[in-house]
């Protein structure tokens, strides 16, 4: 019996890269994955249908890869998300979840190719489906993986799940009196160029009415909460 009541129906997650990694800087720490699939766990029991788009930090930042090609980089970047979303989806099976993945890039031998329609079957049906690889494409962030993917499947949220409880002003981890933001528009975001997500993804998200929430994952029951719509974080609309 559950006494939270979800306020969005449909969600889109983002996971970065780094924090599947846990206290390591590199790999899948498979007890922290753990940690942050019970909470998914507890919001489809509830009804909530949940995609999910992880990022690929802890294993390939194309940002740090010297004179190599952008776009070979970039490609080596949408593979590492792919290794992120099986071990997410593992763990999310071993709780008892049903999961598909879905990746741009089509491989058919260890994944379903990202077609619109299968994913929001398998939504409508409680399966939670964990997109890789990004759009597919060569320049573009995860974080504008995700704004299309929420856009795709008419997600009524992105919920952010980061290393920091919050959009901020500056870095709060170099400046202790950052402000931290409560609510913003998207307008704030590109205007004051806030390092929330890349401003190809923040126009996705305004242009598409889709919300934003931006929260730390170091409470994982924070996903539940932003779910049900408790103050958690900072709301982008």
């Amino acid at each position: 019996m559950f006494f939270l009541q979800p306020k969005y129906k449909r969600v889109l997650l983002k996971l970065s890269g780094e924090s599947l990694a846990g206290k390591e800087s590199h790999g899948l720490d498979f007890n922290t994955v753990l940690k942050f699939c019970e909470p998914i766990k507890t919001c489809v029991e509830m009804g909530v249908e949940v995609a999910i788009v992880v990022g690929g930090g802890n294993f390939w930042r194309g940002r740090s890869s010297g004179n190599m090609d952008r776009t070979r980089a970039d490609h080596i970047g949408m593979l590492a998300t792919v290794i992120n979303a099986l071990g997410v989806a593992d763990v999310l099976e071993q709780l008892g979840l049903d999961v598909r993945v879905q990746t741009a890039i089509a491989m058919q031998e260890v994944a379903e190719p990202y077609i619109r329609n299968k994913a929001l079957r398998h939504l409508e049906k409680g399966r939670v489906v964990v997109f890789g690889c990004g759009t597919g494409n060569p320049f573009f962030s995860t974080d504008t993986g995700a704004a299309l993917r929420a856009a795709e499947i008419e997600a009524n949220v992105i919920l952010k799940a980061t290393m920091v409880d919050g959009v901020y002003d500056s870095d709060p981890k170099i400046n202790p009196n950052a402000l931290k933001y409560d609510r913003l528009s998207f307008m704030d975001v590109l205007r004051k160029d806030l390092k929330v997500m890349d401003s190809t993804a923040a126009s996705l998200c305004k242009d598409n009415g889709i919300a934003l929430l931006v929260f730390s994952i170091s409470e994982p029951q924070n996903i539940v909460k932003a779910v049900c719509g408790e103050s958690v974080g900072t709301l982008v609309e």
